[in-house]
């Protein structure tokens, strides 16, 4: 009887035991947030750093986890390829988002990348809504957590570009929702829903766009004071319609009112959405019980600033400390709703941003412009006079060369000796300093790391068949503002801080890759990474 009575503690230890183990490997915070900045440089994490505030910027960095050294890994790098990369834990190649928009090289058809023509708009009588993830081929970290909860798990996308909600809340979100210029509210898609929730009405009953415009953008501290800026106005500044100078205050009463969509282009935009992801924190009980929900936010108006004035501007200087402001409030809100330590945040940026052009000659450093649709028109000359065929190249887009195949078929030309003419005639024009024909990059002399960035950027049926890389400081664009897109430093290195739930304080300057954040939140989370997932766990990040 003793022995049989010992048998049964044992074996009841043993399931106790088991049980225990069962509970900490599901162990997982209650909310988990993605924090994308758009075009936010590595190193505006500490160029500012003397003004950001105890809760922001500075909170992240002295709580959390940085990856000093983190990079993409593909190209071109654009807003929509970021984003899928960093919650698919994959690349273009695999995902598909090879752009904001492509050119299908089957059929010819340009394609925007979250564009759904079986939707309808939501919120909207406008096409704002007529979008859907349904382009994005592999599942993202947000799909993999209601895969790994039997969809009891919520998962919601906000941000003001639909492209930056869609992509990262996944295929099977409760919502994503984003901001439609024509008539100041967030709107979504019929894809999700088929009636915007009570709370986003709500929302956008409180009418915040008109009331953040209604008053001129002014710097948050004295002008002068602004030390890590050029000077107020400068020739490579770009500014609103209607201004004749690009210098503060920004009269926001008068060019709201005349374009809607300038509340992008400032602040206020950041403020924005950060209210609305507070309004869905609330609207949906994110992080109210113990099945982990996932919150996608992308603080967009950094891109949009960045792009119209540069980033030596007084602008984007007090657009980041601004920032900083709001994430602080946020932080906080998630300190009073979630719980400190039962949330899990991440923040990167889907890209970075090249100095103007203007500015880096200024200050005699080597820069241009490299002219997109010149290019184009300039190979089909080259090609008509060899080849006698006009109209052989077709677009220039994504610094991607395609080509007319069905023509270059019907003619009987010999499809190799196109593209080598016409990479014999880029790589003679100015500010270009390789083109590649990716089928045969083998043979190409373009040195790592970029020959490894075009090839996990290529999707033949997405991408043109060449590639044009620029010299250091060159780019496709205008002499106003800067955009991004390239392979240097200044567009492809990325904050990464994780701060929350099961992080470590500290940092490493070991190189990580853009395709690492995701499998880094499915082992903290012990789910399946996304199916098309080439990036590893940074496991110095968790404890």
């Amino acid at each position: 009887m003793n022995k049989q009575l010992s048998v049964i503690v044992l074996a009841c230890a043993m399931i106790q035991s088991t049980s225990v183990i069962a509970q900490k490997v599901v162990e997982r915070p209650k909310l988990v947030v993605g924090i994308v900045v758009d075009q936010m440089r590595w190193d505006y994490l500490y160029r500012y750093a003397d003004r950001y505030e105890a809760g922001g910027f500075k909170r992240m960095l002295g709580e959390g986890f940085t990856c000093e050294n983190a990079y993409i890994t593909h190209l071109p790098s654009f807003t929509a390829v970021g984003h899928s990369t960093i919650y698919t834990g994959s690349i273009p190649a695999i995902h598909g988002i090879t752009g904001n928009d492509w050119t299908d090289q089957v059929t010819g058809r340009k394609w925007y990348c979250t564009e759904d023509t079986t939707v309808q708009s939501i919120g909207t009588t406008s096409d704002a809504g007529k979008m859907s993830p349904r382009n994005l081929l592999a599942s993202t970290i947000t799909d993999e957590l209601k895969l790994a909860t039997n969809f009891r798990s919520k998962v919601v996308g906000v941000s003001l570009k639909d492209r930056a909600s869609i992509l990262p809340a996944g295929h099977t979100p409760d919502g994503a929702f984003w901001l439609d210029d024509s008539n100041g509210s967030f709107v979504t898609s019929s894809y999700y829903m088929n009636d915007l929730p009570g709370w986003v009405k709500d929302f956008n009953n409180t009418k915040e766009p008109a009331k953040l415009m209604s008053k001129p953008w002014e710097t948050l501290y004295p002008i002068n004071t602004y030390h890590q800026s050029t000077s107020d106005e400068a020739k490579w500044e770009g500014n609103f319609k209607g201004e004749t100078t690009s210098t503060f205050p920004h009269n926001m009463p008068v060019i709201y009112q005349q374009d809607p969509a300038s509340l992008r282009t400032t602040p206020s935009g950041n403020t924005l959405t950060l209210d609305f992801a507070k309004a869905a924190i609330a609207g949906y009980s994110l992080g109210s019980d113990s099945v982990t929900d996932f919150l996608t936010i992308n603080c967009a108006s950094t891109d949009y600033v960045g792009h119209q004035y540069g980033p030596n501007s007084i602008e984007v200087e007090d657009t980041y400390l601004r920032l900083d402001k709001d994430l602080a409030a946020f932080f906080r809100y998630l300190d009073q709703r979630v719980g400190k330590g039962n949330y899990l945040v991440f923040l990167s940026a889907d890209h970075g941003a090249a100095h103007s052009v203007g500015f880096m000659q200024e200050h005699n450093i080597p820069a241009g412009l490299v002219p997109g649709t010149k290019l184009v028109a300039g190979v089909n000359a080259v090609l008509a006079a060899r080849f006698g065929v006009d109209g052989l190249a077709l677009s220039g887009q994504n610094y991607h060369l395609s080509f007319d195949t069905k023509k270059i078929a019907a003619q009987k030309l010999d499809y190799d000796a196109v593209k080598k003419e016409a990479v014999r005639y880029l790589q003679e024009q100015p500010g270009i300093e390789f083109a590649v024909d990716i089928e045969n990059i083998g043979n190409s002399p373009v040195p790592e790391p970029i020959k490894t960035m075009i090839i996990n950027g290529y999707n033949p049926k997405r991408c043109g068949a060449l590639m044009i890389i620029q010299e250091p400081g060159w780019y496709q664009g205008y002499d106003k503002g800067t955009t991004h897109g390239s392979w240097n430093p200044f567009d492809t290195h990325l904050p990464l801080v994780f701060m929350g739930w099961h992080v470590k304080h500290g940092a490493t300057n070991e190189t990580v890759s853009m395709t690492d954040i995701a499998p880094t939140i499915a082992a903290m989370l012990h789910i399946q990474m996304p199916n098309g997932n080439v990036g590893k766990p940074v496991m110095a990040v968790y404890k």
